[in-house]
């Protein structure tokens, strides 16, 4: 399957048949992606991470990504300096393709009550398909050009 097809199906099913929040849907399918397992207490840390616990600051597909970042580079023998540029390459990258870091931004309408469920769900499938090509020419080891949405 590819990328795209595996995170429609991915996100689809995390939050409709699991109604976890976009970090968690981020963290989960990038551990599925590039193989590597995530502790309880990671998926647990990432309960609140959607616009700061619906307060709408950072968005939780960004955070889900920072936090994998952190992850995956310890995992791949990355030193503190090489994740903590790839986090600024990210969110520098992220906000130049999504216009912003902020869930008040990304999702304007906020969390409204009357609001249909998984309303990002179209912007949490580029958002991973985003990550995952951010991720892959970085653990490729070639520079992280800068991309727009697909």
């Amino acid at each position: 399957m590819d990328t795209q097809g595996f995170v429609q199906q991915r996100v689809h099913t995390y939050y409709w048949r699991d109604d976890i929040n976009c970090a968690t849907t981020t963290l989960k399918i990038l551990s599925e992606r590039f193989g590597v397992a995530l502790g309880d207490q990671v998926l647990d840390s990432a309960l609140g991470m959607h616009g700061a616990g619906r307060y709408r600051a950072q968005c939780g597909l960004v955070e889900g990504t920072l936090m994998f970042l952190g992850i995956i580079g310890r995992a791949r023998g990355l030193s503190d300096d090489e994740v903590v540029e790839a986090c600024y390459d990210f969110a520098r990258q992220f906000e130049e393709c999504f216009g912003s870091l902020s869930c008040k931004v990304l999702r304007p309408e906020g969390f409204d009550p009357d609001n249909p469920p998984h309303i990002c769900e179209p912007l949490t499938r580029d958002a991973i398909v985003f990550d995952i090509e951010f991720m892959s020419e970085l653990l490729d080891g070639r520079p992280v050009a800068a991309r727009g949405t697909s």
